[in-house]
């Protein structure tokens, strides 16, 4: 077998080779048109941190409803919520390592 014979993936020799030029985003777009998908991915954006806002908030409510606080009607801050859970495991942990 003659080493041309040897299939690399290349074209045989002598075969006609048509190159196919790749453009990004062949759409001429508008200024209306990019304006419009702008504003889209902007309101699709928003919508998503909403949601991802709402979600942490239910998340720090459930957990400072498992928290010890005095007095009850005190609503701590965000923080003060992840300061106080982290402190409040960390003592019941060294509770237990001590029992």
């Amino acid at each position: 077998m003659p080493a041309e014979a040897v299939s690399s993936g290349a074209e045989p020799p002598g075969a006609p080779r048509e190159r196919r030029r790749r453009r990004g985003r062949a759409r001429a777009r508008t200024e209306a048109l990019l304006h419009t998908l702008k504003r889209s991915r902007r309101v699709k954006a928003n919508d998503r941190e909403r949601n991802r806002m709402h979600h942490l908030n239910a998340a720090l409510d459930e957990l400072r409803s498992v928290l010890p606080t005095f007095p009850d009607d005190t609503k701590l801050t965000k923080i003060e919520t992840l300061r106080f859970a982290y402190n409040y495991i960390w003592a019941l942990s060294e509770t237990l390592r001590l029992a």
